[in-house]
């Protein structure tokens, strides 16, 4: 099964329970993917998390069943999914702006947001440089931090990590480790740990291929990679503009008309030590794959 099906019937299951609990990982299950590959790729196509498609799609049938029935306030709130009708008006009133009361009176201007439909659109020729690396098991030593896996907070919480791993030693303490055989030859690079992810939050690390001496820093750890082969796609541009535009073809582009698909596993974004606001800057994205 290709992403744009998986992903449409994700939606649609969301679609069928709008009014349920949801659960993410029952949703994944639709695209045959975990539920934080899941999440990773309905924020790169779509644009925003499955947490604000859900949200955004309860307001919007709020709103046209306040307005068009005789439904209570507090009955929509936990039809909805609200734990009270204040934290629905507030909520409903920032989507809409205005309240529940309003709506019900008629005559409110109210916004509409519509199910999603996942189309492939074949538009442009783009074409996209990548090579297949397979590679044994091997071993990183990073240093690890949980980050949220919602779109709007990931790419600022990464950039927070890499800051302040860049100003208290981390990178330069990690060099050390770095083996002759460097996978990733003069880089330091980011690892995204999906099978360890939850519905909000996953792994995310700054490290490098590890060379096996004993470790003498504190506040790194030794990770396990697994055998795997990888898709690798040079990122030519200014960080992070480039990387999140790259992302979105990758998704979108490569891998619906691909015979790989990515497999959830740990996935790398790897770095040389250059100006990464150069726009000449280059770098490459690691994803672990598997034949569809």
């Amino acid at each position: 099964m290709d992403w744009i099906t998986g992903i449409q019937r994700a939606v649609d299951y969301v679609e069928a329970h709008i009014t349920e609990s949801i659960d993410y990982e029952e949703a994944a299950k639709q695209a045959y993917s975990s539920s934080f590959h899941f999440q990773r790729v309905f924020s790169i196509l779509c644009g925003f998390t499955l947490g604000d498609y859900i949200r955004m799609r309860r307001l919007s049938l709020a709103g046209n069943e306040l307005a068009s029935s005789g439904i209570r306030v507090i009955d929509a709130a936990f039809k909805y999914g609200y734990d009270t009708p204040e934290s629905f008006s507030r909520a409903f009133t920032r989507f809409h702006g205005v309240s529940p009361s309003q709506a019900k009176q008629g005559g409110a201007a109210l916004k509409s947001f519509s199910p999603l439909s996942v189309k492939l659109i074949l538009d442009g020729g783009n074409t996209m440089n990548y090579r297949i690396e397979t590679k044994d098991a091997f071993q990183i030593i990073c240093k690890k931090k949980q980050v949220s896996c919602k779109a709007e907070l990931t790419t600022e919480e990464i950039s927070r990590f890499w800051q302040a791993s860049s100003t208290d030693g981390t990178i330069p303490a990690l060099c050390k480790y770095i083996p002759e055989d460097n996978i990733f030859p003069n880089c330091i690079v980011g690892a995204s740990f999906g099978k360890d992810a939850s519905d909000t939050e996953f792994p995310y690390a700054i490290g490098v291929h590890y060379n096996g001496m004993p470790v003498s820093d504190t506040g790194l750890t030794v990770e396990n990679i697994p055998a795997h082969t990888y898709v690798v796609f040079p990122c030519i541009g200014k960080m992070p503009e480039a990387f999140q535009k790259l992302y979105q073809q990758i998704y979108s582009e490569f891998f619906p008309t691909s015979e790989y698909q990515p497999c959830g596993g740990t996935d790398f974004e790897a770095y040389p030590s250059d100006n990464v606001t150069d726009p000449g800057y280059t770098c490459e994205i690691w994803v672990a794959v598997e034949k569809k």
